[in-house]
């Protein structure tokens, strides 16, 4: 018999699934008017985790038969998905009321969900890459279709549930491929074969699984051509639901995409680098292009999280110490920006019903100039302009770039951005100069105000202390490159 695994490296997923199962049979003996106090728990829980993440030495442990590990770089990310889940789950409490959508299943759901990112995040074995994987998605499901009345919000949870099998299905054919080849699922045990194989190089079927498992977290995280999922679902899942997605999900599945191509497959890199940089190229293409179209909010958001994505696979491209540092960087000011933004979309709220038009926002300077001042300020940081914490998010990608040598990826990623300010720059220009709209409900006010506060003074502030995010994130890229 075996010894019982060291619990310590997991124990912040062991209070996370605790938890949830406690908040879970609360909600169920209370009912629905626990809504508010299993989501405050919730959030609690989620601190909790995170003090307990802190308390974990830090340095590089395997558990569970090295099937999960916990370093610098699970430590940064794991921070994040905290911040983007807590975040949602607050932004969501006056919106599920007034939609007459609170229910406590809500905020436990948005608990798996992170207890499934976790997962990914500390994935060191294809196995339990796609637990995690798949604990996150069927949680995800259920969330974008959460308001059950709504055709809009249904046919978005069926979308996001046949094409995210679809994915899972490609990914699991692609490690049954790398297994068949190698006899063995463990990231380490990959590295140690891959780096026995010389000059040879790997076979076909090796590269081809490596595409298959690419395909799949490429769905995930959104990247073209794999993105046709996203403007649909942003559009008909609840505001706060597609807040979370715009941030939780996708920055896992990020960690995700590092962890698998920089660790076992690092060596492969001539094998997937031209495949990340085809995602890239192709997704910051189609998000600086197809939201100029957009008079939907949502849907522009949604084109924009497609354009940013292809930022962050820029410094995956890289494959080095360099890139992987922006990507960190990049993820951390974008849960800021994005956080932001749709504490603005859920304050366009007009005689107690929410809109979503471009073209409601018109003349918002005059009617509301604090939350037009805020919205501004997100969107040049989006766009990219200095000295605002957007700019700074692409400077450290494309300087990775640069220092690859990937000229090319670099000059495009700075056209595409280019083109991308437009539509940010059309926001303002409604905002400032167009004529008034009826004017929205009261001014910002509960948790979305507060967090709209917060988000908007790092965006702007950024430049006043960066090494406090960057600094971290390079201890945390350098863990993957040692040894």
């Amino acid at each position: 018999m075996t010894g019982m695994p060291n619990l310590i490296p997991a124990l912040p997923e062991i209070v996370l699934a605790c938890s949830s199962m406690a908040l879970l049979m609360l909600g169920v003996f209370r009912g629905d008017k626990s809504t508010r106090l299993v989501s405050w728990a919730a959030v609690v829980v989620l601190i909790l985790s995170g003090l307990v993440l802190s308390g974990i030495q830090h340095g590089r442990m395997t558990t569970f038969g090295g099937q999960f590990v916990i370093d610098d770089f699970g430590h940064f990310m794991k921070w994040l998905i905290i911040i983007g889940s807590a975040l949602s789950i607050l932004m969501s409490l006056s919106y599920n009321e007034q939609e007459g959508i609170a229910r406590f299943e809500y905020p436990v759901l948005i608990l798996f969900a992170t207890l499934g990112m976790f997962m990914m995040v500390s994935a060191n074995d294809l196995i339990s890459l796609y637990i995690g994987l798949e604990l996150q998605s069927l949680a995800l499901y259920v969330v974008a279709s959460f308001r059950r009345e709504s055709l809009r919000s249904s046919e978005a949870g069926l979308k996001y549930f046949v094409l995210g099998a679809l994915s899972s299905g490609m990914l699991l054919y692609g490690a049954s491929f790398v297994y068949g080849f190698t006899a063995t699922t463990s990231f380490d045990a990959l590295a140690i074969i891959f780096k026995g194989l010389g000059g040879e190089g790997p076979s076909i079927g090796l590269v081809v699984g490596l595409v298959f498992i690419i395909a799949g977290l490429a769905f995930k995280v959104s990247a073209v051509p794999f993105h046709m999922w996203t403007p649909d679902v942003y559009e008909g899942a609840p505001t706060p639901v597609t807040a979370f997605f715009a941030v939780a999900p996708k920055i896992a599945t990020i960690a995700l995409f590092v962890r698998v191509l920089i660790g076992p497959f690092g060596v492969l890199v001539a094998d997937w680098q031209q495949i990340i940089i085809l995602l890239s190229i192709a997704s910051m293409v189609l998000g600086a292009l197809a939201a100029m179209w957009q008079n939907n909010i949502k849907r522009l958001l949604a084109y924009s999280s497609i354009g940013h994505v292809g930022y962050a696979l820029i410094g995956l491209a890289t494959a080095s110490e360099i890139g992987i540092r922006g990507i960190l960087v990049y993820m951390a000011i974008y849960l800021a920006m994005n956080v932001g933004t749709f504490c603005c979309v859920l304050s366009m709220r007009r005689t107690g019903r929410m809109v979503e038009g471009i073209a409601d926002l018109g003349g918002l300077a005059r009617t509301q100039p604090i939350l037009a001042l805020t919205f501004a300020l997100l969107m040049f940081s989006m766009a990219g302009i200095p000295p605002l914490a957007g700019f700074f998010g692409k400077w450290y990608i494309f300087l990775a770039a640069i220092d690859a040598k990937l000229y090319t990826l670099a000059i495009i990623g700075v056209l595409t951005s280019v083109i991308g300010a437009y539509y940010y720059l059309r926001i303002i220009k409604i905002m400032y100069f167009d004529e008034p709209a009826e004017a929205f409900d009261g001014p910002v006010g509960g948790e979305v105000g507060v967090i709209l506060g917060v988000s908007t003074f790092f965006v702007a502030f950024f430049i006043l202390k960066p090494d406090f995010i960057v600094d971290r994130a390079a201890v945390a890229a350098r863990v993957l490159f040692a040894g």
